[in-house]
């Protein structure tokens, strides 16, 4: 009786473990040059609510004071992101575990670089742990999350340049 609990104990062990995929850290890195100093446009789209203007969606800041450990709601709270990190003219943000959805590990950053006297580049990057999606899924989420931020992008340089 001993040996078969120790058995089935060894056997749930080993079966959980192969169940728990190794991560697998994927980046989307986008970028987009502006024709104004980085922080004019820091300025206009720095915001960490502003995301609501450029992607034209609900956000509210639910706690903090706009530093580290703000926290913000996208949708009504169907996206809960704390700020994670925090510069002059960056910050980064993540997305905590949801009871019952494998934990992605999902974390974006956006940064307002100088480029030149006259003008800037606004770079923003997201990563995730794919290692719990499909190759289909995967590909659709590399799909639409290049989308949703090459527009997002294009709506910062069109506020950052009064267009």
């Amino acid at each position: 009786m001993h040996f078969r609990r120790l058995l089935v104990a060894f056997l749930a062990l080993t079966f959980s473990r192969l169940s728990m995929a190794e991560p697998d850290f994927y980046r989307i890195e986008l970028e987009i040059d502006i024709d104004k100093p980085a922080a004019d446009v820091w300025k206009k789209v720095g915001g960490y609510c502003d995301i609501g203007v450029w992607l034209d969606l609900p956000c509210e800041i639910t706690s903090g004071d706009g530093g580290m450990g703000t926290v913000r709601e996208l949708r009504g709270g169907a996206v809960i992101e704390p700020m994670v990190a925090l510069g002059e003219l960056s910050y980064g943000y993540s997305q905590p575990v949801v009871e019952g959805v494998p934990y992605n590990f999902y974390h974006g950053y956006m940064e307002a670089q100088q480029v030149t006297e006259t003008s800037s580049r606004i770079i923003y990057t997201v990563m995730w742990d794919r290692s719990h999606e499909d190759d289909a899924s995967f590909n659709a989420n590399v799909e639409r999350r290049t989308e949703l931020f090459t527009r997002a992008l294009q709506n910062m340089k069109e506020i950052a340049e009064g267009q």
